[in-house]
């Protein structure tokens, strides 16, 4: 027997494409009621008006691979799982733009612009981040280093407002608000660069954070400057470098010379390189601080949990991932990251839990969207 909620959503995106939630359909520990998978704009807007009719919250879900983040959601009725809006057009190849469906994974375009030399300049660390995803949380990886957030490669984005209304955003000087937007994004319009001919990472060693502030800093044109400190043990320091291949070749080799002993170039990344430190039973806890401060604020941070925390992120910027395991409770970690906040407010940096178990997640603090931005 199927509700009449149900029959309208079959309505709107076909039999096949809307259905009862299973267990798998969850957020936060809680299952959603139904699932459904619109293929079209319009078919989004007719989604989020019935919803609004009928009192039903929607939650829109791209891959999942971020849907756990931030404050835990009072209840999920539907999700609005947008792997139909998927695909590109208007690709300007000489104008370095492309339109695309913002459930297209960013793989898939990244594969679909490589045929042509082309790349969107992102390098989101959720494996199956699609775009949209990427966008409404501006998930940023290595590159961010030298070619800044997804958010900055954005013209224009399509969306659809939470009462079914379709709108677009261009936002101030070019740049779309997208922390701002409430509603499901359907497509963006981004800015595209020339594939990089060559890249080679080169990895130094590091014993401590300590370590970091002995280490001469690449030049200013390195792509990415990644620091690997798994908690125990010794870590890596690690520099992107791309170019063409006599530029790279002898960049790579200016830098190995600088950083000395124990450093060597590759042409492949390290297996760590652009993941998250963290799964699905740890806390995840974001920092920011000036390059220079970095360390100390990792000290700070042992001290504090007085247990190892695996760290990863940029070097270069500041901005990195620390892990605090999930069975320290959620007024220990609270304790931590109120700690860690006193040290920072003398340093201007910032720590937010960005991802944590569903059952922590209700006791604690959670990043807001805009945090992300």
């Amino acid at each position: 027997m199927t509700s009449r909620f149900l029959d309208a959503l079959v309505d709107i995106c076909g039999p096949d494409y809307a259905r009862p939630a299973r267990s798998i359909d969850a957020v936060g520990g809680q299952r959603a009621e139904h699932v459904a998978i619109p293929a079209t704009a319009q078919a989004v807007g007719d989604i989020l008006r019935l919803a609004a009719d009928e009192g039903r919250s929607v939650v829109p879900r791209g891959s999942g691979s971020k849907i756990n983040w931030g404050a835990p959601r009072e209840s999920v009725d539907l999700l609005l799982d947008t792997g139909r809006l998927n695909g590109l057009w208007n690709h300007d190849v000489g104008a370095r733009t492309v339109e695309v469906a913002t459930g297209t994974p960013v793989r898939a375009l990244q594969a679909a612009l490589a045929l042509r030399g082309q790349r969107l300049p992102v390098d989101p660390p959720s494996r199956t981040a699609t775009v949209g995803g990427m966008l409404a949380v501006n998930e940023c990886g290595p590159l961010r280093q030298s070619l800044h957030t997804p958010a900055e490669h954005v013209d224009r984005v399509s969306y659809v407002d939470a009462a079914g209304h379709s709108a677009e955003s261009d936002g101030e000087q070019g740049r779309p608000g997208l922390a701002e937007i409430a509603g499901v994004l359907t497509s963006a319009v981004v800015r595209l660069q020339p594939l990089p001919l060559a890249r080679r990472w080169v990895t130094v060693p590091v014993a401590s954070p300590a370590t970091l502030l002995k280490i001469p800093a690449p030049e200013p044109a390195t792509a990415a400057l990644e620091v690997d400190l798994p908690g125990e043990g010794a870590g890596a320091l690690v520099a992107l470098i791309e170019g063409d291949v006599a530029e790279v070749a002898d960049r790579s080799a200016r830098l190995i010379a600088a950083w000395g002993r124990g450093a060597s170039a590759a042409s492949t990344a390290p297996l760590w390189w652009g993941r998250y430190p963290f799964g699905p039973a740890d806390v995840a806890l974001r920092l920011s601080a000036a390059p220079v401060d970095l360390p100390a604020m990792l000290y700070s941070l042992a001290d504090a949990s007085g247990v190892p925390v695996p760290v990863r992120g940029s070097a270069g910027l500041g901005n990195v991932h620390a892990v605090l395991p999930g069975v320290l409770g959620a007024e220990r970690i609270e304790g931590i990251v109120e700690s860690l906040r006193h040290v920072q407010m003398a340093r201007g940096g910032r720590a937010v839990l960005v991802a944590a178990p569903a059952e922590l997640a209700a006791g604690l603090e959670m990043a807001a969207r805009q945090d992300y931005f």
